[in-house]
C-alpha cells in the first residue's frame, strides 16, 4: 500500500521561499504520477502541479507558473515542489497524491492516494 507523507510547511513572509517534500513508503514511485493540491479555507482543493513517471514531464496551474517547480528524486522515492516568490494568496494545505499513470496527468477526482497535508502559511 503506497503512503504518502508531505513535509516542509511552515510560515514564511511574501517573497519568501519553501520546498515541501513528499515521501513516499510502501511503493516505489516509479510507475505513479505525481501531483501536487492545495485547499485554501473556503475553496476547493485545485490542482497546483504534476509529474509523469516515466517521461518527468511537468504541468503548472496558471497561477504558480515560473514560480513554483515541481521535480522527482527516485532514489529517494520523494517528490518536491519548490515554491519561490511565495504571495498570501498561496496560504493553503498542501497535498501530494499519487496516481498509476505515466502521463503527466492529475485530475484531483481520480488521484488514488493522498497525504494528509501540509500547511503553508504566506503573512507578514
Amino acid at each position: 500500500q503506497l503512503q504518502l507523507v508531505e513535509s516542509g510547511g511552515g510560515l514564511v513572509q511574501p517573497g519568501g521561499s519553501l520546498r515541501l517534500s513528499c515521501a513516499a513508503s510502501g511503493v516505489t514511485l516509479a510507475y505513479y504520477t505525481i501531483g501536487w493540491f492545495r485547499q485554501a479555507p473556503g475553496k476547493e482543493r485545485e490542482g497546483v502541479s504534476c509529474i509523469s513517471s516515466r517521461t518527468m514531464t511537468t504541468t503548472y496551474a496558471d497561477s504558480v507558473k515560473g514560480r513554483f517547480t515541481i521535480s522527482r528524486d527516485s532514489a529517494k522515492n520523494t517528490v518536491y515542489l519548490q515554491m519561490h516568490s511565495l504571495k498570501p494568496e498561496d496560504t493553503a494545505v498542501y497535498y501530494c497524491a499519487a496516481l498509476l499513470n505515466s502521463r503527466a496527468y492529475c485530475p484531483v477526482g481520480e488521484m488514488s492516494y493522498w497525504g494528509k497535508g501540509t500547511l503553508v502559511t504566506v503573512s507578514s
